[in-house]
């Protein structure tokens, strides 16, 4: 039965909660999917309680709700993004980083869309064995990366890629060696190696009858992406800790469309905004039913656990003690322990903001007056 709908919730507009409230309890969903459904919509609102405040200064009562905290939920990522770049600055390695972009052609979406968790980590393991062994072969040594899986385009269509951003140097004979200001690993190489890689790993699950498709469709559609080009695509160079962490502040939590891109929803309709790529990046506007909508949206929720950012090489958290001899023979310095604050603390010191000014007399802060409990439907 539909959810009625009622007036956008937003502060600005229309809201990825509004469509999903509406439409996607009618839709056939899986746990994961369902799950992430009923936390955004029921996101900072009655359901999930929260606490009236009280303005100290000029007694103004105001109620907060508690927020769902899903990694999906486009209304729970501001101060997680903020928080997560903060150490990842403290990480990153003084010198430039490249950066790569691994896709699989379209022919292998039916598969990954089957068996998401299965098909999604040997797309991880494909990228990170890739990297690793050409780079030892290529180069007589390690060198580390991050990688960062996105399932979704602009127009938010199923099109998983993996973004590696990768030091430019070599942990070599316990030496950092640089590479230059040019891609130090044969991009063709790369290319036949991932390629071969994935297909080997996805014949392995048929023979292991792992995937929940008949053999013979699975083995068509391996076999039809082996005659295709599989892209590797290499950006320019990002020029330091900075950049780097500039960029994966941007792309790690976000999720596959912010409430600041749906323009209009009435109920029915929804209209978003979307960047075109082969356009000149040029926005543009896109109108679907709010089903087709929260189809496109919960196609990109992953499997439960899931883990999306994951460091290779030097990088990886094992390698901690390399990394540091890396750090200090870079001129970079050993990053201090972070330290235990409260979420309004540290929204104050990364934002400039106080959250708990009242925002009638902006002189007197918030106070917790009581708790709301969670509603019971």
């Amino acid at each position: 039965m539909r959810h009625p709908h009622g007036p956008p919730r937003g502060r600005g507009g229309p809201e990825v909660a509004d469509v999903l409230r509406d439409h996607a309890f009618e839709l056939k969903l899986t746990p994961p999917q369902a799950h992430a459904s009923s936390a955004i919509v029921a996101c900072r609102t009655a359901r999930l309680g929260g606490h009236r405040e009280v303005c100290q200064s000029c007694g103004l009562v105001r109620r907060a709700y508690n927020s769902c905290r899903n990694r999906h939920c486009p209304k729970c990522q501001g101060l997680k993004q903020a928080l997560w770049a903060e150490r990842q600055r403290l990480l990153a390695l003084p010198t430039a980083y490249y950066q790569i972009i691994f896709t699989i052609p379209g022919e292998l979406h039916r598969l990954f869309r089957r068996a998401p968790a299965l098909c999604l980590n040997l797309f991880f393991q494909a990228v990170s064995e890739t990297l690793l062994e050409v780079g030892r072969s290529h180069l007589e040594g390690d060198i580390g990366f991050t990688a960062v899986l996105h399932t979704w385009t602009q127009k938010l269509r199923f099109h998983p890629h993996v973004h590696c951003l990768v030091p430019a140097g070599v942990f070599r004979a316990l030496r950092w060696v640089p590479t230059g200001t040019c891609f130090f690993l044969p991009v063709r190489k790369l290319q036949a190696v991932f390629k071969g890689k994935l297909l080997a790993k996805l014949r392995s699950t048929v023979e292991a009858d792992e995937l929940p498709l008949p053999d013979v469709e699975a083995r068509e559609l391996i076999g039809r992406a082996g005659h295709k080009t599989w892209g590797i695509r290499i950006e320019p160079p990002l020029g330091g800790p900075d950049h780097v962490v500039e960029y994966l502040s941007r792309y790690v939590h976000r999720i596959a469309i912010a409430n600041s891109r749906i323009i209009h929803y009435g109920g029915e309709t929804v209209i978003f905004r979307y960047k075109d790529r082969k356009d000149g990046n040029k926005t543009k506007l896109e109108a679907v039913t709010g089903e087709k909508f929260s189809k496109l949206f919960l196609q990109h929720v992953l499997p439960d656990r899931f883990v999306r950012i994951r460091h290779y090489g030097i990088l990886a958290s094992r390698r901690r003690g390399d990394l540091e001899r890396c750090r200090r023979q870079l001129g970079g310095r050993k990053p201090p322990q972070p330290k235990k604050e409260s979420w309004a603390v540290a929204f104050r010191r990364l934002f400039g903001k106080d959250p708990l000014l009242c925002p009638r007399c902006q002189v007197g802060r918030l106070v917790v007056l009581d708790v709301l409990p969670p509603l019971r439907l």
